[in-house]
């Protein structure tokens, strides 16, 4: 028999791209399966999911405000909407079991399955647990956990590491980019600076500041992605610089990350469970920077953990300088042997094969609710 499957997942890309990993491995081992994907209105899904082929539906919600405001009424009125809405799709669809990656719509979504007594898997990728997967963990059948640290934050008997999904598709994906593409060499250190999907004010900034400097250096090169909406002021500041290098490519987004990341040496970001599922399942030496307007800093706590394994350089924002990343980069990229060392341990974190644990799972889970 073939697996039905519903997944939710929403908000942001940390919780979409796990789950359409998880499909993808899905879908290459039972080919007859099938997916329902329900998301947000809100959420960037709504631009991603239907690009995919897979069936799609959507619910209106939206997150608590930390203070106490008028807002949560609504938030509550319209989490017993969606779950209303969420137990009739399940109705319809009749899925085996349910599987929630984060955000607040697979909070009414698993709700409804655990009321209608359907399976369900939350996979939680930070090392700190979001609100809507500790809220749910009670009436999980299992959690899927990424980060070690996170196991002591839900119920013990059901937690499994599996690692994130992100991790085996970014390992599996065989890369055709060169980096003759920007017209650099290939045998010479390269970085990627990269700000998340948004890209980051600091990071750009302290990037700027060093231009000019990085420009002169011979022995490396750097590739940095500004995000969309900064790309025209950094460009215009590096133009005043008269920065014109051979040895810095500007880009304002990379849809190809998962091409250009195993072609790199070391990569200059954030800390979103994403990226640092992609690095150490490609065993990629790192210095992270983690946002600190994130719930519970978790970015920080994530980037502490490759930080302590000797996988990654951690440098808080409020310590970002362009001295200091221009430092720690350069000093890096010149020391081969440190750079395959710090490569060696963010291996050794990964889990390329997160998404094929994480389907092992979701199957030992509908076979143990079958037998009772």
């Amino acid at each position: 028999m073939s697996m039905r499957l519903i997944v939710s997942g929403g908000g942001t890309g940390g919780h979409i791209y796990p789950a359409l990993a998880l499909v993808e491995t899905l879908l290459k081992k039972d080919p007859d399966a099938k997916v329902l994907y329900v998301g947000s209105f809100r959420g960037l899904e709504g631009g991603i999911v239907p690009k995919t082929g897979l069936a799609f539906k959507q619910l209106h919600v939206q997150g608590f405000s930390r203070s106490l405001s008028l807002t949560n009424f609504k938030t509550i009125s319209l989490f017993i909407k969606a779950v209303k809405e969420a137990k009739k799709i399940i109705a319809d669809f009749k899925p085996d079991i349910v599987l929630g990656t984060g955000g607040y719509v697979s909070g009414a979504v698993l709700y409804a399955a655990q009321r209608m007594h359907i399976p369900t898997v939350i996979n939680e990728q930070n090392s700190i647990a979001g609100m809507t997967n500790k809220f749910l963990s009670r009436g999980a059948d299992k959690i899927a956990i990424s980060f070690p640290n996170a196991a002591s934050q839900f119920p013990k008997d059901k937690v499994v590491m599996t690692g994130n999904p992100r991790g085996q598709q970014v390992a599996e994906k065989k890369s055709t980019f060169s980096l003759k593409d920007f017209s650099f060499k290939e045998k010479l250190p390269t970085v990627l600076i990269f700000g998340g999907s948004g890209g980051a004010l600091a990071i750009n900034q302290a990037v700027v500041d060093f231009a000019q400097r990085f420009a002169k250096q011979t022995q490396m090169q750097a590739i940095f992605v500004t995000g969309k909406k900064y790309f025209a002021s950094v460009s215009e500041k590096l133009l005043n610089l008269d920065v014109h290098s051979t040895n810095l490519a500007v880009l304002p987004y990379l849809d190809n990350m998962d091409d250009v990341l195993p072609k790199i040496d070391l990569l200059v970001s954030r800390s979103g469970a994403t990226t640092l599922a992609e690095i150490t399942a490609l065993g990629i030496p790192s210095i992270l920077v983690p946002s600190p307007n994130v719930t519970a800093n978790h970015q920080e706590k994530n980037a502490r953990q490759l930080e302590e394994a000797g996988a990654a350089q951690v440098i808080v924002e409020s310590e970002l300088t362009s001295a200091k990343l221009y430092h720690d980069m350069t000093e890096l990229l010149s020391d081969s042997a440190k750079l395959a060392r710090m490569a060696a341990k963010a291996k050794s974190l990964g889990h390329p094969d997160a998404a094929d644990r994480l389907y092992d799972l979701l199957l030992e889970v509908i076979n143990e609710k079958q037998k009772h």
